[in-house]
């Protein structure tokens, strides 16, 4: 495949997915990640976790996984396409959306859309992290527990996530996963 290949084929894929991130990039994972990792061996597993996990703990937007995405694939122009794609089309809906829900303040229309958006967006968030712990737990039972375990605890109390992520990095770092 060619370079302008690929760079058509990413903008076209995260233009699809921008139209779909209604709980934000992260909420495309799986298909990202089947796409990139499955679909064109641009990306290995591990490549994608980290990519994300650098991305994550950066300062800044939370969509910069996607530029890491497109430069492995496509370099600088990968880079500039993907984030393109991505946050082109869902700005301008949000854009539209916005303008013509002021010009109704009183209708009933933008809170129904924005409940049921709720929904699937805790559906797509919740597919993000199977494949994220599905891509680096590698059934390796200690990482599987550790993710069950986050799960559980995320779940049931009120345990801040730093403390979480502080403990995932202590086993790793003691070499239990």
């Amino acid at each position: 495949m060619s370079t302008g290949e690929i760079l058509a084929s990413l903008l076209a894929h995260f233009s699809a997915l921008s139209l779909l991130a209604i709980g934000g990039a992260s909420s495309t994972l799986p298909d990202m990640h089947r796409y990139l990792v499955e679909a064109n061996g641009w990306l290995t597993d591990a490549q994608f976790s980290a990519m994300y996990a650098i991305s994550q703990a950066a300062p800044g937007p939370n969509v910069l996984f996607v530029s890491l995405f497109g430069w492995q694939a496509a370099g600088f122009a990968g880079s500039l396409v993907a984030m393109l794609g991505m946050c082109g089309p869902s700005s301008l809906i949000a854009l539209g959306f916005e303008y013509f829900s002021g010009r109704a303040p009183h209708a009933r229309w933008p809170g129904l859309i924005r409940r049921g958006l709720a929904a699937l967006t805790i559906g797509l968030v919740f597919a993000s992290g199977w494949v994220l712990a599905r891509s680096v737990d590698h059934h390796h039972w200690p990482a599987m527990a550790l993710t069950a375990l986050t799960v559980l605890l995320m779940l049931k109390t009120r345990l801040h996530p730093l403390v979480l992520v502080a403990i995932g990095g202590a086993a790793g770092l003691l070499g239990f996963i």
